[in-house]
Parts: structure tokens; C-alpha cells; sequence
């Protein structure tokens, strides 16, 4: 339908397209970027910015994809064919990919499009060990100096894990996982330590090749881990702590 922009709500879905971009794949539909393809009035935001805006919020809506799997591993997706999903210009998509394409989540296809990468158990066990080489002697460390009204703060993400948890909601669960790990090592306050565990983190929940849908009980049963974390934080019970940090990473390989 041209024209039609993803933007009137969040939730918004543009209709099957008639047409497939450069041979590739056929796309699936994409979350809803507000904004996205308007002109700004008077006084709003210079297009560079707004170009920015709209690049950043595809790029979050394909992550979200990815993580979904709404993207397919080993699939080909053309820039133009998903910027007519979104509303947009085939630019902010092709950027936005490209800065994927630098994260190791596709590959360029020379005239055709972007292949979602395809991954390994393998791929995912060393990320797991990775990210507990980096996470756990932190938090370790934070457990003995942080405050308990510190972690009390933290409630309400470990709250939102969890509800996303028993939704069976993927794509929220991803972000609010994350969003809970980031602020735990925030605590530490090393702002590259938290950038470089986060891209790891986000690479752990691409989806393996042929890997089935999570299911909303190993969701809700990695919720409670963060929950049960906080509890033992809060109580400064150490030997528990370094049982569940251990734990939580051993159980992601």
C-alpha cells in the first residue's frame, strides 16, 4: 500500500507487500518504527537528526527481529524490500544493517541483500563463557561492596524479566534481560566493562540455526534466577550469590 507508514502505534503491521525486493527471501513483518518516513515541521529536529532517529529505532526493530526470529538464520533480506515493511527509504535500512553486518549478525550478499548469520551451539557455549569471564568476578566483587538498598533499586527490572517471562514474550524478555544485567554491572561503574558485556549479551540471544522458539518455562525459570540473585544480594549471602552467578552463566552454554 503506498504511502502506508508504520508509526500510527507501537504494535502497527503493514499488510503482506506484493512485491519482493532483489530476489531475496520473503520478509517478515517488522515491529513498528514511530516517525518514521514523516517530514518535520517548523522548529523540529534538523533531517540529519531525524535521519539518526529514524536509523536507530530500524536498527532496534531489527534486532528485535533478530532475536525473534522473525529474521531467519541463513536467509537473504533486501534494504529495499524492508524499508517498504517500515515506511522508510531503503538508506536507514541498509546503515542500520550494515552496522549488524559489523556485529557478526549478517553478512553482505553483493547485490542482493543481507544473510542473517547463521550460528552454532558451538558459537553460543564460547559467548556463555565469554560473558561469565566478564560477568562473574564482578558481580562477586560488587556483592561484597555494594549496599543492600543499592540492590533493592533493582526490583523493578527483575519484575519486568519476569512478567515478560510468564508472557512468553521473547523479544521484551531479550531487552529487559539485558537491561537487568546492565544495570547490575553499571554498579561497578565502568562504562566500557557494560558496553562490551552488553554486545555480548546481545549476540547470545540471536537464535541458532533450526533452534526451536524458547519455551515461556525456561523464560520464566531464567526470570527467577534474577529474582532469586537480588534476594541473596540483599540478604549479602555470598556463598549463594557465587552459586547462582555461576549457575546463570553454566546454564546459558
Amino acid at each position: 500500500m503506498p504511502g502506508q507508514r508504520l508509526g500510527a502505534h507501537p504494535a502497527a503491521r503493514l499488510p503482506e507487500q506484493q512485491a519482493r525486493g532483489e530476489h531475496t527471501h520473503s520478509e517478515p513483518t517488522a515491529p513498528g518504527v514511530p516517525g518514521a518516513g514523516t517530514v518535520p515541521g517548523p522548529g523540529a529536529a534538523s533531517p540529519l537528526v531525524q535521519r539518526h532517529s529514524v536509523r536507530g529505532q530500524i536498527l532496534d526493530a531489527l534486532r528485535t527481529a533478530l532475536v525473534s526470529g522473525e529474521l531467519a538464520p541463513g536467509e537473504v533480506y533486501s534494504a529495499p524490500a524492508l524499508g517498504a515493511r517500515f515506511g522508510v527509504s531503503a538508506t536507514p535500512v541498509r546503515e542500520a544493517m550494515q552496522q549488524l553486518a559489523l556485529e557478526g549478525a549478517v553478512e553482505v550478499v553483493p547485490n542482493r541483500g543481507f544473510r542473517v548469520t547463521r550460528r552454532t551451539p558451538r558459537e553460543l557455549a564460547e559467548l556463555a563463557e565469554v560473558r561469565a569471564l566478564i560477568e562473574v568476578p564482578v558481580m562477586l566483587r560488587l556483592a561484597r561492596t555494594i549496599p543492600a538498598d543499592r540492590w533493592t533499586e533493582l526490583w523493578p527490572l527483575a519484575e519486568a524479566t519476569a512478567a515478560a517471562a510468564a508472557r512468553g514474550d521473547l523479544a521484551h524478555y531479550a531487552e529487559s534481560d539485558r537491561a537487568f544485567h546492565r544495570a547490575v554491572l553499571s554498579l561497578a561503574g565502568n562504562a566500557q566493562l557494560v558496553d562490551i558485556a552488553d554486545d555480548l549479551h546481545r549476540r547470545a540471544q540471536w537464535p541458532l540455526t533450526d533452534q526451536p522458539r524458547a519455551r515461556r518455562a525456561d523464560l520464566v525459570a531464567d526470570a527467577a534466577e534474577h529474582s532469586a540473585l537480588l534476594e541473596a544480594l540483599i540478604a549479602q549471602d555470598l556463598t549463594v550469590v557465587q552459586s547462582l552467578v555461576r549457575e546463570h552463566f553454566t546454564s546459558a552454554k
